[in-house]
């Protein structure tokens, strides 16, 4: 019972501090009994494929392993990367690539579109600047016939002003040679 109780805790307490690894990309490495080359080979494991680390030999360096189907064993030392392999990082890169790429294409369209709008507005603020400078120049002439009228205005009020008196002098000078009226003698009242 005390053997069940021991191997069960050593079990639990590999399980707990394993790590996420895989083989090396390189090509197949065989897995051996024990931490060292001088250990009997106990199979052959692909490269990529996927590994957790148990732990490292502080002396040979070589590395412990559980195999997919929970096989343990040991590996040369640069056999093992931690993390996932190029084999599983490969497709969330592509599917990360196609996603960065259909974001681009989108941006692209974006921009495209922002720029067309940019060209009709710049279009249309030259337009709108002609005709601010067509309503300018309307605005002084206006102005100038305005200030010019005023002045023909009162020339025109200075001159009927002159001619009314003008005429008044005229009238007060030939007025007495007017013959007068006379009273009548038939006075009834």
């Amino acid at each position: 019972m005390k053997k069940v109780l021991l191997l069960t805790l050593f079990l639990f307490s590999t399980v707990a501090q394993a790590e996420k690894g895989h083989i090396a990309d390189d090509a197949m490495v065989y897995v051996h009994n024990g931490p060292s080359n001088e250990y009997r080979i106990i199979t052959r494991i692909r490269s990529g494929t996927a590994v957790e680390i148990l732990k490292r030999d502080a002396k040979t360096k070589y590395t412990q392993i559980r195999m997919p189907k929970g096989r343990i064993g040991w590996v040369e030392p640069g056999a093992v990367d931690a993390g996932d392999s190029i084999s599983v990082r490969l497709p969330k890169l592509q599917s990360s690539l196609e996603k960065s790429q259909s974001i681009v294409k989108q941006q692209t369209l974006k921009i495209d579109q922002l720029q067309t709008e940019s060209d009709s507005l710049k279009q249309k603020n030259v337009s709108l600047t002609s005709e601010v400078e067509q309503l300018n120049t309307t605005i002084k002439e206006l102005n100038f016939q305005i200030e010019s009228s005023d002045e023909s205005n009162l020339m025109r009020w200075f001159t009927h002003g002159g001619l009314v008196a003008l005429g008044g002098v005229i009238l007060g000078l030939l007025l007495p040679y007017f013959p007068k009226r006379r009273k009548r003698k038939d006075e009834w009242f």
